[in-house]
């Protein structure tokens, strides 16, 4: 019944307009609610703060039979995370990604083991419309740093609020499933759909 750590974990993370402040996502498994994925920024474009806390529990006959939670906080100067503390617990498997940015190095400690990461590195901060332009991303459960392809896909609508908005679906190919990401016209991050373990369908809508 679990699902995915990277691919929940993915779910994690940076100058998006429509997301200044509080925005919570609520988060569906197959239609079925199973929790929440909230997200705050803070500062400015320049020195930005976002923290994240995502809580699932997905139900069997009644019964709870997986549980995730998932806390990080970040700091971003521009378009490059600067540092990182996230934590997660994974159904009872707890885990522990940190960064921090030393000149043009950042340093990255995980489950992965450690990295030492040149240049501008980015997350897979969906809030950002530059993490488009990206051919890699921090994993921020796993710690690995991982090559991506992203493409424009279609165009249609999403559930935001009650209210259908037009949006355009961006398609992130990494080392598992694809991961569909949903942005308005003007950029803001509205959705998110995936498939997870056994083709069981994860999907994130701005509420």
């Amino acid at each position: 019944m679990r699902i995915e750590r990277s691919r929940l974990c993915a779910l994690l993370l940076a100058a998006l307009p429509g997301l200044a402040g509080a925005q919570e996502f609520g988060v569906t498994l197959d239609d079925q609610p199973i929790g929440t994925h909230r997200f705050t920024l803070g500062g400015t474009p320049q020195a930005r703060t976002v923290r994240s806390e995502a809580a699932f529990a997905v139900k069997l006959l009644g019964l709870t039979v997986y549980r995730y939670r998932h806390q990080a906080s970040e700091q971003w100067r521009g378009d490059c995370l600067a540092a990182l503390d996230a934590s997660t617990d994974d159904d009872g498997q707890p885990g522990k990604v940190q960064a921090q940015a030393r000149g043009d190095v950042l340093q990255v400690t995980g489950p992965a083991g450690a990295l030492s990461l040149p240049g501008c590195v980015m997350s897979y901060a969906y809030w950002n419309p530059a993490m488009r332009l990206q051919t890699q991303l921090l994993n921020a459960q796993t710690g690995r740093h991982e090559a991506v392809r992203i493409r424009r896909m279609d165009s249609g609508t999403v559930d935001v609020r009650g209210q259908p908005r037009s949006a355009e679906r961006w398609r992130i190919e990494g080392p598992e499933q694809p991961i569909d990401v949903w942005y308005t016209p003007a950029g803001d991050w509205v959705g998110l759909d995936s498939t997870v373990r056994s083709g069981r369908q994860l999907r994130y809508r701005l509420h």
